[in-house]
């Protein structure tokens, strides 16, 4: 069984792949420190709450599953990433 941390640092980022269609995300717009909730999401994966953010991460393989940003879904082709670091823990 996989560790669910107690946080995670959430990066949004303004697209899917560069101009020549490589997995470029761009820089990071914002990034927001998201804390466990204890509860799982609808995804089935671990819910974590920041600033204006509810996301669900998979604790195995650390990807954005499900987020709202301000209760919305983020706008098409954004992207939502968690950084590896410090605050994974």
């Amino acid at each position: 069984m996989t560790a669910v941390p107690r946080r995670h640092t959430v990066a949004l980022k303004p697209r899917i792949t560069d101009a020549e269609g490589h997995p470029d995300h761009g820089s990071s717009l914002v990034t927001v420190v998201v804390e466990a909730t204890g509860d799982l999401g609808v995804s089935g994966f671990p819910r974590y709450v920041g600033p204006g953010m509810q996301v669900e991460i998979d604790p195995r393989t650390g990807a954005v599953e499900a987020i709202t940003v301000d209760g919305d879904e983020l706008p098409y082709g954004w992207v939502a990433e968690v950084v590896r670091g410090p605050a994974d823990r």
